[in-house]
């Protein structure tokens, strides 16, 4: 199913201002949250050339990626809770690393801890609120118009006249030696 998404972006935040015009293909397995949640890191993200790529049709893709000129990796943005080892690759071969992580992270960040993880301390996870996205699953249309904002730390979505708000926390996927 293809959905289309066009976010009005302002990421006070990060400083970036935005109309985003998406169209995104839902891959049959994946389900509300996890579409609702690789929207949320497409935009929160954003920058030019970041991408969305062949994700669960392709295994050793992330679901958002950002690549240089010469076609090499430079930002992986993983949405859910990847294997360690599937981390531990990716942190290895490109500079930035970051997961959006939408159903236990804490459960995550415990499974990776048991393993090594290549610099699993400068990888961050986005905890991101499961009410958020219930509350934006019950607005998931086919066509969809959002204003998207983010400041310190606080997102607000508005759909349809109704604003729905959460606080997105980061942390590392582990933590740094001696913290």
């Amino acid at each position: 199913m293809l959905h289309r998404f066009e976010i009005a972006l302002a990421d006070v935040d990060r400083g970036v201002y935005q109309d985003l015009d998406l169209r995104v293909a839902r891959h049959p397995s994946e389900d509300n949250p996890y579409l609702l949640t690789r929207i949320l890191a497409f935009a929160l993200e954003h920058k030019d050339g970041l991408a969305f790529s062949k994700g669960l049709s392709e295994s050793d893709e992330p679901a958002i990626w950002l690549k240089d000129a010469e076609g090499r990796v430079q930002e992986w943005i993983e949405v859910g809770a990847p294997a360690a080892d599937r981390l531990h690759r990716a942190s290895k071969a490109c500079p930035r690393v970051v997961v959006w992580c939408h159903r236990r992270p804490d459960m995550l960040q415990q499974r990776c801890a048991k393993e090594r993880v290549h610099k699993g301390d400068q990888i961050v996870v986005w905890k991101v609120p499961a009410d958020l996205l219930t509350a934006l699953e019950r607005k998931l249309d086919r066509n969809n118009k959002w204003d998207l904002s983010r400041h310190e730390g606080r997102v607000t979505v508005v759909v349809g006249g109704e604003a729905i708000e959460a606080v997105l926390e980061s942390v590392p996927l582990v933590p740094a030696e001696g913290a």
